[in-house]
């Protein structure tokens, strides 16, 4: 790993100290502390498929490990889920601080991970030492106490080998890791950890400074808390705060106080409370409100306790309805929709620097939204450039954190020139505002912007001069290659990238990428054989760096087409979308899918149809169509059909057609179909047939581009050879299709599902299994395309299936009509 952000840690610790010779390797792990943290900082580590030892302290009464057996219990059960498969549970084992000390010699990296009390981890840290080996890593992860005056009571040589790794909650899913080295700390034990939790555990690995709250917890907390002031000042509402903090300003949308119930009231209050009493900084008028002591008196933690700031009640109706809370009260009342017109003007605009200075736009002296924002966000840009050299050396480790740590589109100093910095800081001195010192010396210099040239170089405020942003080829994103390369060819929703060594990579640029007639038929031309991106690339990769691969088929085209009755056009949209599905499959170059976020019906048909597959391992993966009234007709059943012919082991067998292993087969695949089942993971989509077991994972996001490139570069170098469309598929049959109905039939006789769902469930069973034809008949692929097709055309007639997609497209959700 040689990005930026490594190199300052090792050049960092190898001037206070000569790196040692030990090598060091993660292969076993423990974790000390089975709270929220350590318990899912150990269901991570178990992701990565690494064993890990989960221990605590031995309880008052009852089993001596129940303290760690029961958080792994909870792991289990955790929401938002904590293992990304799980079988990954039997990864953990558990035990105590008593009795099982001794099974560290095993472990080649130990985390300590107690509560945030001094005495309590020199305690526990006093015990441990003398059972670590020689070159085993200790570390801690403390979210604000100095990591240097924990390790005091560690020897000089472990002292060595100790450093800070702070994760964010939930693990699986904040990217966020802060390193922080000690003046002691051994570079090769920071390279060690820093490249196991790049490659291992999808982080992204920032060097922060060993002062109270590092980076993201400092300037995060700073701004949680001022917002609170904020609100206070100016007779804000809860539901207004989570509105103005939200997705309109490239936010998290749970907004902050939805944001503080998920985290937890108790977590956010000790930060808080460590952030107060430790920090002495320009900003001693931002404390710890009253309201959250309040809260953690009462045990209203959040959603761990199911109440904090707002809380879910059953009505006297059966539906479930969301309160908020009082502040003045300490009731809880029914919550209420917060809308600004200001808001809702920008939220049309797609960009978020538009967005952005769209509601700067505004008068501060009269209307809500301006007022909060011309508060709010310079005196966060002040708070964050008045900590540069002081948890961080540059703005870059800064904005990586509070993008990796809570989610932010762009980091405070991004975010600064999306605003505008010459002109924020004309009206902060016009409204008498402190300007930083920072921002005085880049003005000075001549600049106008932290960053320049499209983000590839930063203003570094200790030099005085701008540096390029050094990043790790192996990180790099689409962007950064179309940059440098440009654009082989496009239209408005897709390009064809030339990624470098021969491979191209298309992204999709349409909103939520959903899959129009201009993705459809520029994949289809590109791919085809002879054509000039066939004979100019090697291999393509399709991904990009948007927030999910593809939502599907645009859903807003075809309910056009059904109301306007063109029924031929709608045919031939199908077939549009079959053919560039086959022009994937039997490309004559290899194409390498490599899906992440959202996958969704024609989405995952595409995934479904490359060479091979590279997803990331948050993949949220399905066929979805019948959610719509619809069935996949892209090509994903006739796909199913093969991945269960491959399952039974009764490919190119045609008298296993009707074997009872093929039925199992084809029984499960009809399950996912036809109940719209959608993976929770890059692993249970393995599970669901949507990936192949072959299929790699990469766990890093931002790894992704280079492992599906070195994927097509594998096949390329392999000497790919296309597939050959088949027509020896032995086809289930009318007696496979009958027990698939049988079960549909019953399913509807006991009201669990409608008439509607009944009927799609049935144009399934069909097409699965052959279209009425004899078991071991054998089809060819394209005979089960053609079924797909008349399946689609039929549903898309009916009523209740205009229905459903007119009310996704209205909210986003299925209607089960």
């Amino acid at each position: 790993m040689a990005s930026l952000e490594l190199e300052s840690v090792v050049d960092e610790t190898s001037s206070r100290g000569r790196a040692s010779d030990r090598v060091y390797d993660v292969r076993r792990v423990a974790v000390l502390g089975a709270g929220t943290m350590g318990a899912r900082i150990a269901a991570h580590i178990a992701n990565a498929g690494l064993p890990v030892l989960l221990l605590d302290i031995v309880p008052a009464n009852g089993e001596r490990n129940s303290i760690a057996a029961g958080a792994l219990e909870a792991l289990k059960k955790a929401k938002p889920a904590a293992f990304a498969d799980a079988s990954f549970a039997a990864n953990v084992r558990v035990g105590n601080f008593e009795d099982d000390l001794a099974k560290l010699k095993d472990c080649d990296w130990v985390i300590e991970a107690v509560a945030e009390n001094m005495e309590i981890k020199h305690s526990l840290l006093s015990r441990v030492a003398g059972h670590l080996r020689a070159d085993a890593i200790l570390t801690t992860n403390t979210s604000g106490l100095p990591v240097a005056k924990v390790a005091e009571v560690l020897p000089e040589d472990l002292r060595r080998r100790w450093f800070g790794t702070h994760f964010f909650n939930p693990p699986r899913y904040m990217r966020l890791f802060e390193l922080i080295a000690t003046p002691e700390t051994d570079p090769k034990a920071i390279v060690a950890i820093a490249e196991f939790a790049d490659k291992k555990l999808g982080k992204t690995v920032v060097p922060a400074k060993d002062v109270p709250n590092f980076i993201a917890n400092r300037i995060g907390t700073f701004c949680m808390l001022n917002t609170l002031r904020i609100m206070e000042a100016q007779g804000l509402s809860i539901e207004e705060i989570d509105l103005l903090t939200g997705a309109v300003m490239g936010w998290p949308k749970t907004g902050t106080f939805r944001l503080a119930d998920m985290v937890g009231i108790d977590v956010l209050g000790n930060v808080a409370r460590n952030f107060a009493a430790n920090i002495r900084d320009e900003r001693a008028d931002v404390t710890l409100p009253p309201i959250i002591g309040q809260l953690m008196e009462r045990k209203w933690l959040g959603d761990k306790t199911k109440q904090g700031f707002y809380k879910k009640e059953r009505g006297a109706d059966g539906k479930e309805a969301r309160l908020v809370l009082d502040f003045a009260t300490m009731e809880y009342r029914p919550a209420g929709r917060a809308a600004f017109a200001e808001i809702e003007m920008a939220k049309s605009n797609d960009s978020l620097t538009g967005r952005i200075r769209s509601l700067l736009s505004g008068n501060a002296a009269k209307d809500k939204v301006a007022k909060f924002y011309w508060t709010a966000l310079p005196e966060m840009w002040a708070y964050s450039a008045n900590r540069i050299g002081e948890v961080a050396d540059t703005i870059v480790e800064i904005d990586r954190a509070m993008k990796a740590g809570f989610n932010w589109e762009l980091g405070p100093f991004a975010m600064w020139d999306a605003a505008g910095v010459v002109e924020t800081v004309a009206k902060m001195k016009e409204a008498g505002l402190a300007v930083p010192a920072a921002v005085e010396k880049l003005l000075a210099a001549g600049g106008t912007s932290w960053y320049r040239a499209e983000g590839a170089e930063f203003f570094d405020v200790a030099s005085g001069v701008y540096r390029p942003v050094d990043l790790n080829p192996e990180l790099a994103p689409v962007a950064s290659y179309q940059r440098s390369n440009g654009v082989y060819a496009s239209n408005a929703g897709i390009s064809l990238i030339d990624v470098g060594d021969g491979i191209g990579c298309f992204e999709f640029h349409s909103k939520m990428n959903s899959l129009g007639q201009d993705i459809v038929g520029f994949l289809k031309k590109q791919l085809q054989p002879g054509s000039d991106a066939v004979k100019n690339f090697d291999g393509f990769i399709i991904t990009s760096d948007a927030t999910n691969f593809s939502v599907g088929a645009n859903l807003m085209q075809l309910l056009l087409g059904i109301q306007d009755g063109e029924w031929d056009e709608i045919d031939l949209m199908v077939r549009e979308f079959q053919n560039m599905t086959q022009a994937i499959k039997f490309c004559p170059r290899p194409v390498v899918a490599a899906p992440f976020g959202l996958c969704l019906g024609g989405g995952t048909e595409i995934s479904m149809h490359a060479a091979v597959r590279q997803p990331h391992v948050e993949l949220y993966s399905g066929l979805v169509e019948t959610g719509v009234g619809l069935l996949p007709a892209g090509g994903g059943c006739k796909e199913m059909v093969l991945k269960a012919f491959e399952a039974a082991g009764a490919v190119n067998a045609g008298g296993g057609a009707e074997s009872v292993e093929v039925f199992e087969a084809i029984r499960n695949v009809f399950e996912t179909i036809a109940m719209a089942k959608v993976s929770t993971s890059a692993f249970e989509a393995k599970g669901l047939r949507i990936l192949e077991e072959s299929d790699a994972i990469s766990m890093n996001r931002d790894r992704l581009v280079s492992d599906a490139k070195a994927q097509a570069l594998r096949l390329v170098r392999g000497g790919y050879s296309a597939p050959v469309m088949r027509t020896d598929i032995p086809a289930p049959g009318s007696s496979v299709e009958a027990t698939l109905k049988l079960g549909v039939y019953t399913m509807l006789e006991a009201q669990y599902i409608s008439p509607h769902d009944a009927k799609i469930a049935n144009h399934v069973a069909k097409v699965l299994t052959g279209g009425g034809v004899t078991a071991g008949t054998l089809v060819s692929e394209q005979y089960l395309l053609d079924l797909e097709r008349e399946g689609f055309i039929s549903l898309c007639g009916e009523a209740k299936t205009v229905e459903r997609v007119g009310f996704t497209l209205k909210t986003g959700k299925p209607l089960r009509n």
